[in-house]
């Protein structure tokens, strides 16, 4: 009787626990499709308004489009009147470039201040730090004296040289935490097997793909969305990114609500997509890599 009152207990408390975590967890569950309703709501409603015309824009912001209005002239004016076709290679080359060559000097540098104790490694560390927090703006000036002496201006060599300036300090803080995981023994076994200091990276490279893909994804993001250096670096319309492109495109076309929300949204799909596709890999290589 008495293992039985027991037995009754337990499945009580079980049953009591299961309510109150189902209780909790759609409770969990409506705040995050409140902000995801609120993150989502704005980026929807340009899309929308984008395939409509002027009018079924301002009669009904928030309905759907209709056969009657139903519009693609939006996006027409923008491929016939603006440069998108150009902005969107000049993006893809200063995005990609920047990208490759943060990952690798970040990669490379992170090895060489973990494997190698020798004096100075702390401050060089420390200072890689330092440029997480200093924001890279305030040296427009000597930037733009620079790139004049190099006679690199209004080239996209220049922003790549600047976006990859801007973003090692951070891969290599990212990098540092995973080659800090690495055992010791794998790299101690490949020396003794006469690999050399590169073969030795090579081998243990592929164990730190999280973090190169977290790399690759942090420094994807600000260099495509950055409005400030291809302005000042960059302006001319052979050089101009999408960004810039869709800021002077506004500008010209600031009554034309279709067109204008249309070159928003080809300026924000590209890196809506790349995002979509490297979410996972970016959320997982960031969460280890500041949890380490």
């Amino acid at each position: 009787m008495a293992v039985m009152t027991t037995e009754l207990a337990h499945q009580e408390r079980l049953t009591r626990e299961r309510k109150r975590w189902g209780w909790e967890r759609f409770a969990v569950h409506a705040v995050l499709l409140a902000f995801v309703a609120l993150a989502l709501g704005p980026i929807l409603i340009v899309i929308v308004n984008s395939l409509k015309t002027t009018p079924a824009i301002f009669g009904g912001p928030f309905a759907l489009p209709t056969a009657e209005t139903f519009s693609l002239a939006g996006y027409e004016r923008v491929f016939t009147r603006g440069n998108f076709l150009a902005n969107y290679c000049n993006s893809l080359i200063v995005t990609v470039g920047s990208v490759v060559l943060t990952v690798a000097f970040s990669t490379l540098a992170a090895f060489a201040l973990v494997e190698y104790r020798v004096r100075g490694v702390a401050v060089l560390a420390g200072l890689f730090i330092v440029g997480v927090m200093l924001p890279i703006r305030l040296g427009t000036i000597p930037l733009i004296k620079i790139m004049i002496a190099l006679n690199l201006m209004d080239s996209l060599v220049a922003l790549i040289l600047v976006y990859t300036a801007m973003s090692v300090p951070l891969g290599v803080t990212l990098m540092m935490t995973y080659f800090r995981t690495i055992p010791g023994e794998l790299k101690e076994a490949a020396r003794v097997d006469g690999a050399s200091e590169f073969r030795t990276f090579t081998i243990i490279l592929p164990l730190v793909r999280p973090g190169l893909a977290a790399v690759a994804t942090v420094t994807m993001l600000p260099i495509w969305n950055d409005l400030w250096f291809p302005l000042i670096l960059a302006p001319s319309k052979a050089n101009q990114t999408v960004t810039l492109g869709v800021q002077q495109f506004a500008g010209q076309f600031l009554n034309d609500y279709p067109a204008l929300l249309a070159a928003l949204t080809l300026g924000a799909l590209p890196l809506v997509v790349l995002f979509t596709v490297f979410s996972r890999q970016f959320i997982r290589g960031l969460s280890a890599g500041y949890g380490k």
